[in-house]
């Protein structure tokens, strides 16, 4: 474990080794090129009465959930995840299928991309390379090119962008440039305000300190729900422990009653909040903080920062990638590298 719970730019690269925290604050930056990658990709228009099924695994899937979030009621037709290696059994011909695999080897998205291609589906692919890229390129497939360099997780931006851009370019929802370019604008702002030259009592500094030596439950609701998984999985991979995520109102129906259990480990709790959820959510959310308060080491309340959906949205996912890192160092822990998913991967390819 860490001896200090300093969270310098110094002391995070002692423990970052490949310099993920450059990865997370140049999230911005990340914004406004993958538009620029999609508008290279020559992606044409096509109306697709089916909607759009965003197939892809961990954080090349995440920016799915979080691009249908983002559109909210603006989205025209369903927009579907599918994580695992075959389509959603309603998906017809007149669907559009984005694959998107950072790597271009995830086996569950190349036998999605199969599938979409035997049921007759328009395919769109996102990727680095790999096999995926050259199965799209031998049949005509559109590829956008997403940049190396990154951990998969990292290119969240990417995954975002391309699934809202696709989503427009197929009726699913509408475009977002000019949001998207204030969303980005307003989360530079917010990575000089959390980052490692942010106070030492900032919001980020403080979460990671609080969650410390806890396993948090993160909970979300409405547009803050696929960001409370990104919350659970990057604390899984970054900081390299047990993490959950729900939602409201449905943990009132059950994982409420489990905090009278707590007393078994350390427990801690953060609540997504945001300005246009339901009020009664709104209400919930402070009504089950305070009765759990008693059984978790630590509760809080986050609410998103910003004006339209996209800001509010990408301010939490900002936040919560932070989070996760500074967790990591205060535990001594290398956010980047994930031996054991690695180890699956390579029995499983030896299988």
């Amino acid at each position: 474990m860490s001896a200090t719970l300093d969270l310098t730019r110094e002391a995070i690269a002692a423990i970052d080794r490949a310099g993920q925290l450059d990865d997370v604050l140049t999230l911005p930056a990340q914004l406004r090129d993958a538009q620029w990658r999609v508008q290279s990709g020559n992606v044409e228009a096509r109306d697709a009465p089916g909607g759009l099924v965003v197939a892809g695994m961990g954080g090349s899937a995440i920016g799915g959930a979080l691009a249908r979030a983002a559109l909210g009621d603006r989205a025209s037709r369903p927009i579907v995840l599918s994580r695992g290696y075959a389509l959603p059994a309603w998906t017809t011909p007149d669907a559009t299928v984005l694959c998107v695999s950072y790597s271009g080897e995830t086996e569950e998205t190349l036998a999605a991309f199969e599938a979409a291609g035997a049921l007759g589906a328009r395919r769109i692919v996102a990727t680095t390379g790999g096999r995926l890229a050259q199965a799209a390129r031998a049949e005509s497939v559109p590829v956008i090119g997403l940049p190396g360099g990154f951990q998969p997780r990292a290119a969240v931006a990417y995954s975002f962008v391309v699934a809202l851009e696709v989503a427009g370019l197929c009726g699913a929802g509408e475009r977002l440039h000019a949001e998207i370019d204030v969303a980005a604008a307003h989360a530079e702002a917010l990575a000089s305000r959390w980052g490692p030259e942010g106070a030492d009592d900032c919001l980020a500094k403080e979460l990671a300190r609080g969650l410390y030596q806890t396993v948090p439950q993160i909970a979300g609701a409405g547009l803050t729900t696929p960001v409370a998984y990104r919350w659970k999985t990057q604390i899984n991979e970054n900081a390299k422990l047990p993490c959950f995520a729900s939602e409201l109102p449905e943990l009132d129906h059950n994982e409420l009653a489990g905090w009278a259990g707590a007393h078994a480990g350390r427990f801690s709790a953060v609540f997504l909040d945001d300005s246009d959820l339901h009020p009664r959510i709104r209400q919930r959310i402070e009504l089950t903080r305070g009765l759990i308060a008693g059984h978790a080491a630590a509760t809080y309340r986050v609410e998103s920062v910003g004006g339209s959906r996209s800001e509010r949205l990408v301010s939490l996912v900002l936040l919560g990638d932070l989070v996760s890192l500074y967790i990591a160092v205060l535990r001594g822990v290398d956010p980047s590298p994930v031996t054991v998913i690695e180890r699956l991967k390579g029995e499983l390819a030896r299988s």
